[in-house]
């Protein structure tokens, strides 16, 4: 594996502030938030602000706009109603799922598996990570607010990942996954999957 993917596959720097000042920030995000109510709340909590928080350099106004967002696409999108049913077709070849084992600090473990790939629709295949992504986040541990992706390139070639998908992919984590992403390891990844990483490097943030 590359240097690139190696750093990519795992976190990037954030900058730590002491306990007081991270919970005044989070207080900061709340009063530009303003009044919430219903799910929102849920949503809203001082360790998901924290994540926001964390995402954007602990920059309150940036962090806010970005909740903000979320909420709003959440609220349109409904992702914790999704059902497996509307998914099932997605599912046939088994490219994503939850294993039943954690790693050794307890994280729920998303393996994927791109040579699978069964479906050309990019709405289709989000839906279908998006599913996986509530999943996985159910079935964290309490004390454990991240996941761990194994992604295996078995059988991997060109073929079976598109540029748009993964531009759109990135963008749905990104923006409202933030900080979920403990650790993603590339199991076997083909010399050929390095010129694609490097041309959508640039829309990759490492810290997911």
């Amino acid at each position: 594996m590359s240097e690139d993917l190696k750093k990519t596959a795992s976190n990037g720097h954030v900058k730590m502030l002491i306990p007081e000042e991270q919970q005044g920030k989070i207080n900061e995000v709340k009063k530009l938030i303003g009044p919430l109510s219903g799910k929102a709340l849920v949503y809203c909590s001082d360790a998901s602000i924290s994540r926001y928080l964390r995402a954007r350099s602990w920059n309150v106004k940036k962090a806010a706009k970005m909740l903000k967002q979320t909420l709003k696409w959440r609220a349109e999108y409904k992702p914790e109603e999704i059902r497996w049913e509307d998914v099932a077709e997605e599912a046939e070849t088994g490219k994503i799922y939850r294993s039943n084992y954690t790693d050794k600090h307890g994280r729920t473990v998303l393996v994927m598996r791109p040579a699978r790939q069964n479906s050309k629709t990019t709405k289709g295949q989000i839906k279908y990570l998006v599913y996986y992504m509530e999943n996985a986040i159910l079935n964290l541990s309490p004390e454990q607010e991240q996941m761990v992706w194994l992604v295996d390139f078995q059988g991997f070639n060109m073929s079976h990942i598109s540029i748009k998908v993964t531009r759109e992919t990135a963008h749905v984590l990104q923006e409202h996954y933030p900080e979920r992403l403990g650790l993603a390891i590339l199991y076997n990844p083909p010399k050929i999957f390095e010129p694609f990483f490097t041309m959508v490097k640039p829309i990759l943030d490492t810290r997911l």
